[in-house]
């Protein structure tokens, strides 16, 4: 299966990502993730990226392309894969599934996570992100010394994840991810997930939909 994740930020993708990508045997890519490490590895494109992720921007489309391009060259297996952070505008849906087709191929399902703003922010709030394994979570998931309950490195909020940074990114989700969701829903390959619940509630529900 191929599966792109949608929803604004906060909204639980990377979390749901990684469970649906471990259940179904799928690849799985975070351009949130990648994006933050080559930030942290001082490359070219880390360079490019970081003044407008610590804005609270998202990566035009010349950028973010090719940046999938590459990736999906080297992952398109018959395995499939999850993509969580793309597409993120209405010439990035139009490029995938161009992407697909030219490779004899196509999109399989597009999920969207959905909640109230008042959660997402809250989310935010309270959000840390191990350096080490990645995993990303609420503080009280955290072990009794703070670190991650996954591998046991180091946990923190993200550098971005500050308040302001969270309304401009939701606001560019309203503004270009929004489209994509129509997009997807007017060639009938969405489906809509209520992201209210707990992780593995939520899970539940994706997994049995896609099922």
């Amino acid at each position: 299966m191929r599966i792109v994740l949608l929803g604004s930020p906060a909204s639980g993708k990377g979390t749901q990502g990684r469970r649906i990508a471990a259940s179904l045997g799928l690849g799985y890519l975070s351009t949130g993730v990648l994006l933050r490490e080559n930030i942290i590895g001082r490359t070219e494109l880390g360079l490019a990226a970081e003044p407008i992720l610590a804005r609270g921007g998202y990566l035009p489309d010349d950028l973010m392309c090719p940046i999938l391009a590459d990736w999906l060259a080297a992952n398109d297996s018959s395995s499939g894969w999850v993509l969580d952070g793309f597409p993120r505008s209405l010439p990035q849906a139009e490029f995938l599934d161009g992407w697909l087709a030219e490779h004899g191929s196509a999109l399989d399902a597009a999920v969207v996570l959905e909640a109230p703003f008042d959660v997402l922010l809250r989310r935010i709030r309270d959000r840390v992100e191990c350096f080490d394994c990645r995993w990303s979570g609420q503080r009280s998931e955290l072990s009794e010394i703070g670190n991650c309950p996954k591998c046991g490195g180091s946990a923190a909020p993200r550098a971005d994840d500050c308040e302001a940074n969270f309304r401009n990114r939701y606001a560019e989700f309203v503004s270009l991810t929004i489209p994509v969701i129509d997009f997807y829903r007017k060639g009938g390959r969405l489906t809509s997930v209520p992201a209210t619940g707990s992780k593995n509630e939520t899970a539940a529900i994706i997994l049995g939909l896609l099922a």
